[in-house]
């Protein structure tokens, strides 16, 4: 799998569970894309997704940390895509069930110098509190039917991510326009383009 950047993370789904499935891009192509690839991208991924408010010391999250969240990433996303296509998940969603009873992190109300009130963790980071609260997440997500209703896969021919569509009149087709959409777009140029140029 290849790994990409830091600037690779994608916070475009509408849903934090989906937000860290998406750190793999790519499953149905060749060469999937690890976004977690390492410690520093986890540490920016937490801060990019607001599981930590900013400013918070990341120096607990190490590989041990990075293991968890990539098995607790793959755990969602056979979930997801298992309700999506309408089968039951069966011992995957008691595994996310026990992931989401750990209490998520307790947060504090902190006054900075120049007045304003901001968010801050009432202790250090904690991996299984974090991992709660995406899996609380997931379980939201799955058991709401207004949002389950919104919950579209990626048309891109290589991309498996999935988001939730509230655009109006619920035509998103791709995770990201800029992105599958592009793809999307340049091959049907191509397609086009071909049988007059031969």
């Amino acid at each position: 799998m290849a790994a990409a950047s830091g600037y690779d993370l994608r916070f475009d789904s509408g849903r934090i569970c989906l937000d860290l499935v998406a750190t793999v891009g790519g499953r149905l192509s060749e060469a999937p894309v690890e976004r977690l690839g390492g410690v520093e991208p986890l540490r920016a991924w937490l801060l990019g997704a607001g599981l930590v408010p900013g400013g918070t010391p990341l120096d607990v999250v190490d590989h041990r940390w990075l293991v968890r969240f990539r098995a607790a990433r793959d755990l969602l996303h056979r979930i997801v895509h298992t309700e999506v296509e309408g089968h039951a998940a069966g011992a995957d969603l008691e595994r996310m069930n026990a992931l989401a009873a750990t209490a998520p992190p307790a947060l504090r109300a902190v006054r900075t110098p120049d007045g304003t009130l901001v968010r801050a963790l009432a202790g250090k980071p904690d991996c299984g509190a974090l991992l709660s609260q995406i899996a609380r997440d997931a379980v939201q997500l799955l058991t709401d039917p207004v949002a389950r209703g919104q919950l579209r896969r990626c048309e891109g021919e290589t991309c498996s991510l999935l988001y939730l569509d509230t655009s109006r009149g619920r035509r998103r087709r791709w995770c990201s326009s800029e992105i599958c959409g592009n793809r999307e777009r340049v091959a049907r140029h191509r397609r086009r383009v071909a049988p007059t140029a031969t």
